[in-house]
């Protein structure tokens, strides 16, 4: 029996800018100015009390939020 080869001859993950790389860069990009075009004050309410803040800070504080979820759900587990 041969060894398995594990090399990455795959076709979309040659060098520093994959396909897939590219398209999280736009999105990044298209987020940072969507938050920069949209900071007006905007009131939220969070359960009981009203907080009126920039619109560009509320979105930042979802994005951690998420991911903060995301990467506790999605994380590798040592076994």
């Amino acid at each position: 029996m041969s060894p398995k080869d594990v090399s990455s001859g795959g076709k979309g993950s040659t060098g520093p800018f994959s396909p897939s790389r590219i398209v999280v860069l736009v999105i990044a990009l298209l987020s940072l100015v969507f938050m920069v075009e949209n900071t007006g004050e905007v009131t939220i309410r969070l359960l009981i009390p009203l907080v009126t803040m920039p619109l560009a800070l509320a979105l930042l504080a979802m994005f951690v939020a998420g991911t903060v979820c995301g990467g506790y759900l999605f994380r590798r587990r040592a076994k």
